[in-house]
C-alpha cells in the first residue's frame, strides 16, 4: 500500500507546477503574424482585383506586397493574398504546415518584388518577414487537426465559390475598357471559362484581356489546386477509442466505476481517451472545430488524476486545441482549476434518485402516479432485465425499434449517451420496456407489442444512469414516465440503489428565479431561459425531472479563457448534435460502421442525452 501511495504522490507532486504555469508563453508573436498575414492578405487581394487601388495613395502601403503591376503579377498578389487569408487562421494556431506554406509563399513574394516590380524595399521587408520567422519557428510546434478527405469537396464548393465572385469583380473592375455593354450572364460565363483557361465572350482594350484571363486563370488553379492536396494528403482520423484503450478503461470503471455517474460514457467508440503516467487514470475527449472538450471527471483512481490531466493539456498544446471540459463534478472542477489555472462556471443539475426513498405515497407524486394508474389500467405493461438477460431476437427488435423511433435525422449525444445496445459489450445495462397487446383481429405492429423502451447504463456496481428514452409515436403520452417508475420498482430486484435521470441546464437558476423575493436579475435570466425554451427544452427537462423528487448534483463545465466560452458552446452543441457544420445531407457518406449516438424521442419529455445540453 505503502508502495502504491509514493507512486502516485509522486505523480501527483510533480504536475504540481505545470510547464505551461511557470511562466507566460510569448504567444504574442503567432498571433501578430495571423493578424499580419490578414492584412497582407487583404492588401495583396485589393492590388490584384482592382487597378485604381495600385495608383491610388495606398500604392506606397503595397510596395511591401508581392508586385501587382503586370498581368501575371496581378495574378500572383491574388493567389498569394488569398492563400494568406486562408494561413492566418492556422498562424494564429501556431500551427506547423501553415508556417511551413507562409516560409514558402515569401521567396515566391520576393521573386515578384525583385522581377516584375523591381522593388528592392519590398523585398528587403520580405526577407526580414521570411528571417523573423525562421527565427522564431519554435513557436510553430502544432500539429495538424483531425481531418478527412471530405473536406476536399467543402473546400471545392466554398472556394470555388469564393472564387467566382472575386472572378465577377475582376471582371467588373475595368468599366472603361470593356468591349460594348456585356450581361451579368456574359460575365458570369467569362468567369467560369477564364477559371478554366479559356477565353470568355468579354472583350478588353488596352491589354487589360490579359490580366483579367490571367487572374481568373490563376483563380481557378488555386481551387483545384486546394482541392487536390486536401483529396490526396495523408489523413488524421479523429479520436478513437482503440480495443487497448477501452480494455483498459472497463478496467479503471470496474475499480472506480460508482465515483461518476458518467464515467460509463467514456467507453463510446468516437471519444479518444489519455492516460495517466501509472495507467492508473484516464481523461477522455473528442476534439471538435479545435476544441479538445473532455466529458465528466477523469476516469480512475483520484489520485492519479493530475497525472492524466497533465497528459490532457500536453496533447491539447502540442495540437494547439483549446481545453475545456463539460459535465464534470464539483470534485472534479475542483482538481481541474487547481491543477490547471482554468476556470469553472456551473452549467446545471443531475438529477439522481435514491432507490430506497422512492415512493409513489404522497401528494408530490400524485401527478406520476395518477398518469401511471391510467396507462396500466390501458392494457400496457413493463419489463425491466438485464441486457444480457433478452433473447437476441427481442434485442434485435429492440434494436430496430430504437433507431426507427428516432425523431431527427441527426443523431444526438456526446457526455451521456454510449451510442449502442449491446449484450456481448455492455451486459450489465439495464433494459425498461412497455408492451401493448393488439386489439382482438387487429395485427402486430413492425416491432410486435413493443411501445416504448429505455436503457440505463452501469454506474458502479449498485447504480445506473439514463442514456435513452424512444417511445412509438401512436403510444399513449407518459411512456417516460411509467418506465422510469417502472425501472425504480425493480431496482432492488437489480441491486441497484441509486438511478441518475437526466440532466437540468441552469436549474439552479430557474428554481432562484421563481421564488418570492428573487432579484431583478436572476428574474430577467430566468425569463430568458424559459424564452429559449421554446427551441431548447431547458425549462420542461427541469420540470420532468422534478416530478420524480431526486436529489440534484450540480455540474460544471471548465474553461480556460471567458473569451472560450462562445467557442466552447458551439463545440459542445456539435459535440451533442444540436448543430451541424459539415456538408450537406447529399454530400454526406453514410458510415455504417461508426458508432451511432441515440438520441431521446420523448414527447412528454425532452431527450435524456440533454444531461450536458
Amino acid at each position: 500500500m505503502s508502495d502504491r501511495l509514493d507512486g502516485e504522490k509522486s505523480e501527483t507532486v510533480a504536475w504540481r507546477t505545470p510547464r505551461w504555469l511557470r511562466g507566460p508563453r510569448p504567444e504574442s508573436v503567432p498571433t501578430l503574424i495571423g493578424t499580419a498575414g490578414v492584412v497582407v492578405g487583404l492588401l495583396n487581394l485589393a492590388a490584384g482585383m482592382f487597378p485604381r487601388f495600385r495608383h491610388s495613395r495606398m500604392h506606397a502601403l503595397a510596395e511591401v506586397l508581392p508586385g501587382a503591376v503586370s498581368p501575371l503579377a496581378a495574378a500572383a498578389s491574388i493567389v498569394v493574398g488569398i492563400l494568406l487569408l486562408l494561413l492566418a487562421h492556422g498562424l494564429k494556431r501556431r500551427k506547423r504546415r501553415a508556417w511551413v506554406a507562409a516560409v514558402a509563399l515569401l521567396p515566391v513574394g520576393i521573386a515578384a518584388q525583385l522581377v516584375y516590380r523591381h522593388s528592392i524595399i519590398g523585398a528587403v521587408l520580405s526577407l526580414l518577414l521570411l528571417v523573423f520567422l525562421v527565427w522564431h519557428r519554435s513557436e510553430f510546434a502544432a500539429l495538424p487537426d483531425p481531418r478527412s478527405r471530405w473536406k476536399a469537396v467543402a473546400n471545392f464548393i466554398v472556394l470555388g465559390g469564393v472564387s467566382f465572385a472575386i472572378g465577377m469583380v475582376i471582371v467588373s473592375a475595368h468599366p472603361h475598357k470593356i468591349v460594348g455593354s456585356p450581361s451579368f450572364w456574359d460575365k458570369a460565363q467569362h468567369v467560369l471559362w477564364g477559371m478554366f483557361g479559356f477565353e470568355g465572350p468579354v472583350g478588353y482594350t488596352h491589354k487589360v484581356d490579359y490580366t483579367v484571363g490571367y487572374s481568373l486563370g490563376a483563380l481557378g488553379l488555386l481551387t483545384v489546386a486546394t482541392t487536390a492536396y486536401l483529396a490526396f494528403r495523408p489523413e488524421h482520423p479523429v479520436a478513437r477509442l482503440t480495443a487497448d484503450d477501452e480494455q483498459r478503461l472497463r478496467e479503471l470503471l470496474a475499480k472506480h466505476g460508482g465515483r461518476d455517474s458518467l464515467g460509463y460514457f467514456a467507453l463510446r467508440h468516437d471519444k479518444g481517451a489519455v492516460f495517466s503516467p501509472t495507467g492508473k487514470a484516464a481523461v477522455c475527449y473528442r476534439v471538435i472545430s479545435g476544441v479538445m472538450l473532455a466529458s465528466g471527471d477523469p476516469i480512475g483512481d483520484v489520485e492519479a488524476w493530475p497525472g492524466a490531466i497533465e497528459r490532457f493539456m500536453e496533447e491539447a498544446r502540442a495540437h494547439s486545441w483549446t481545453p475545456a471540459v463539460t459535465g464534470c463534478s464539483e470534485t472534479g472542477g475542483q482538481v481541474w482549476t487547481r491543477e490547471t489555472g482554468m476556470d469553472a462556471l456551473e452549467l446545471g443539475d443531475e438529477a439522481i434518485v435514491d432507490v430506497p426513498d422512492f415512493t409513489l405515497s404522497g401528494r408530490a407524486m400524485r401527478n406520476v402516479r395518477q398518469m401511471v394508474k391510467r396507462i396500466e389500467r390501458n392494457g400496457y405493461e413493463t419489463r425491466v432485465r438485464r441486457v444480457r438477460d433478452l433473447e437476441p431476437a427481442e434485442l434485435a427488435r429492440i434494436q430496430r425499434a430504437a433507431d426507427a423511433w428516432r425523431d431527427t435525422d441527426t443523431e444526438r449525444g456526446f457526455s451521456m449517451a454510449l451510442g449502442r445496445i449491446d449484450a456481448v459489450t455492455d451486459g450489465d445495462a439495464v433494459i425498461a420496456t412497455a408492451h401493448l397487446a393488439p386489439a382482438e383481429g387487429e395485427a402486430d405492429g413492425p416491432f410486435g407489442d413493443l411501445k416504448a423502451m429505455q436503457h440505463y447504463v452501469p454506474w458502479g456496481t449498485d447504480g445506473i444512469s439514463l442514456e435513452l428514452m424512444r417511445r412509438d409515436r401512436d403510444a399513449d403520452p407518459g411512456m417516460n414516465e411509467l418506465l422510469i417508475v417502472a425501472s425504480l420498482q425493480a431496482a432492488p430486484d437489480l441491486k441497484i440503489k441509486r438511478v441518475s435521470l437526466n440532466f437540468a441546464v441552469f436549474r439552479s437558476s430557474l428554481e432562484r428565479g421563481e421564488k418570492l423575493g428573487a432579484g431583478p436579475v436572476i428574474r430577467i435570466w430566468r425569463g430568458t431561459l424559459v424564452f429559449l425554451s421554446r427551441w431548447y427544452q431547458i425549462e420542461s427537462l427541469y420540470k420532468f425531472n422534478d416530478k420524480f423528487q431526486p436529489r440534484w448534483e450540480p455540474r460544471f463545465v471548465v474553461f480556460r479563457n471567458s473569451r472560450d466560452i462562445p467557442r466552447i458552446g458551439l463545440a459542445t452543441l456539435q459535440a451533442e448534435g444540436y448543430l451541424e457544420l459539415g456538408l450537406p445531407r447529399m454530400l454526406r457518406r453514410r458510415r455504417g460502421t461508426e458508432p451511432q449516438p441515440c438520441a431521446h424521442t420523448a414527447e412528454e419529455a425532452p431527450p435524456a442525452v440533454e444531461k450536458v445540453a
